[in-house]
């Protein structure tokens, strides 16, 4: 079994260190997100978790800024929003984020769905490869990509090498992250993504507190002292994916991270195996190639 702790990263395809646990912040309101990635920060996470739809790049940008702690100990995520899928809206994006945040680079910045349709797909990936070329992006990857999609990718990418000149011109899959617990498992997506040594992020890595009171979660929370948001984080961990948890409330933030001084035995995780498959947020991961 691998130990983790709070400073345990993964070594991306693009080279880049990700450390193994991330602050999210869906739906943390702009005018509360610097002050909520403060407190993550004080309690040790380095991996901010955010997006362009989101509209809080900037709380995240001056987060970064007001901690003090070097720029490079510190890993930030955005993400090309759907209404940005053409290659002319990929470049826009990146500018917009870099001046928004007010960095000087993205750490990884990922394709937010897989919609717009295949010419899309491409043309974005191509927009995002040359965003990294250019220094403006460290690592590059899709966010809520089936197995489907990340065929198609790889197909676009033997494209790209062929038509800029040859391997590596197509640029790296670094991360797919998607929502993944033991309701919605994505066993197919998290093996592809394994085999390629495929970062896979968990964000719902508490399921947005839906499955609290499950007989197996309770269960492994009395047996082990913990709550069941910190069961669930510990799961994701073992399973070798990186958990996005979010919240707002300090205790919470504190307490989402505190998840380094148990371990979940064979038999805990396969209680935590249910042939269920229930997302609880959007499911972009089923759409078509067509879509």
């Amino acid at each position: 079994m691998a130990t983790y702790s709070i400073n345990s990263t993964f070594k991306l395809n693009s080279g880049y260190e990700i450390p193994r646990l991330g602050f999210g912040v869906y739906q943390t309101p702009p005018d509360a997100t610097e002050k909520a990635v403060l407190e993550a920060f004080d309690v040790g996470y380095r991996h901010v978790d955010s997006a362009a739809i989101y509209r809080n790049e900037a709380g995240c940008g001056s987060a970064i800024r007001a901690s003090k702690l070097p720029r490079s100990e510190i890993y930030f995520t955005s993400k090309i929003p759907s209404r940005g899928m053409s290659y002319a809206g990929a470049k826009e994006q990146v500018e917009t984020s870099l001046k928004i945040s007010g960095l000087d680079y993205i750490d990884l910045m990922l394709i937010h769905a897989p919609y717009g349709g295949s010419a899309a797909r491409k043309d974005v990936w191509k927009a995002l490869v040359e965003a990294v070329e250019e220094g403006k992006i460290r690592s590059i990857g899709v966010s809520n990509y089936g197995v489907h999609h990340l065929d198609e990718l790889e197909k676009h990418i033997a494209e790209l090498e062929a038509e800029r000149g040859g391997k590596g011109k197509g640029g790296i899959i670094s991360v797919n992250q998607c929502e993944v617990h033991p309701w919605c498992p994505r066993n197919d997506i998290a093996e592809w993504c394994a085999k390629r040594n495929i970062a896979f992020e968990a964000y719902a890595p508490v399921v947005r507190g839906e499955r609290f009171g499950e007989k197996s979660l309770v269960s492994l929370a009395s047996k082990h002292g913990k709550t069941e948001a910190q069961i669930l984080i510990r799961w994701s961990l073992q399973k070798g994916y990186i958990p996005l948890p979010k919240s707002v409330t300090p205790s919470r933030i504190k307490e989402n991270a505190s998840v380094y001084d148990f371990e979940l035995s064979k038999e805990d995780m396969d209680a935590l195996e249910f042939d269920e498959y229930a997302p609880v947020c959007w499911d972009p991961v089923k759409s078509g190639l067509d879509n």
